[in-house]
């Protein structure tokens, strides 16, 4: 049940696990197709070119060889505003404003469609295979969603491998605050990076936060 309105203007965590906790990304390919859906479904304007063709060029390239005047489109009609995130095997989470009211609705419903088909048909499947509607917190004030954004990008730490190299994750949004953004407009974290004063500062904040405790429960996956 939705225990909370969207209202335009304010910021929501949002998260969602596999079915079962089953995993959802099982190689570069099936991260790669999510990670671009996140990013260009921001405008509810559908996009009309391949897919599968963007996401082979960034497997080869690491760059989705998107045209400028199509980045211009979705940044200049979007409806929500992705703020940070982070791709684990059997879940994700998102930071996402809300610009335009029912934007996140209709944000989550173009990626969850859009990458379900995909994963049926490429996995042979049939069904769910989210556990089911995505959730969603809000997040209060912005020392809150300062605190979320270290706790979203501590996440891959719990990967074998990955601890103490979380800021280099590439399924994450971390190395896009604390070494280069990646995606220019189409991630937005001058809201947080701004209280910092430069990116080795908040790479040591995000290393040192203790952000579960700052959060409580009621911000978490649970």
């Amino acid at each position: 049940m939705r225990l909370i309105k969207i209202i335009p203007g304010e910021y929501y965590h949002v998260f969602l696990r596999g079915n079962n906790k089953q995993i959802i990304f099982h190689d570069t390919q099936d991260y790669v197709r999510f990670l671009f859906l996140i990013l260009h479904t921001q405008s509810a304007n559908s996009f009309s070119g391949n897919v599968s063709y963007y996401t082979r060029h960034y497997t080869k390239h690491s760059v989705f060889g998107i045209t400028e005047e199509t980045l211009k489109k979705i940044v200049g009609g979007r409806e929500v505003i992705l703020v940070n995130f982070a791709l684990m095997p059997n879940h994700f989470h998102l930071t996402v404003h809300e610009k335009n009211a029912g934007g996140i609705a209709r944000y989550m419903q173009r990626i969850l469609n859009a990458y379900t088909k995909y994963y049926n048909t490429r996995y042979d499947k049939k069904g769910h295979l989210f556990e089911g509607p995505y959730q969603y917190r809000h997040v209060e004030d912005d020392n809150k969603l300062t605190f979320l954004s270290a706790y979203i990008h501590r996440n891959p730490r719990e990967l074998r491998g990955w601890r103490g190299r979380e800021h280099t994750y590439p399924w994450s949004s971390f190395q896009d605050y604390a070494i280069n953004n990646r995606w220019g407009k189409l991630l937005d974290h001058d809201y947080i990076t701004r209280r910092f004063d430069n990116k080795k500062d908040y790479r040591e904040f995000v290393n040192k936060s203790g952000a579960k405790a700052h959060l409580g429960e009621d911000l978490l996956l649970d």
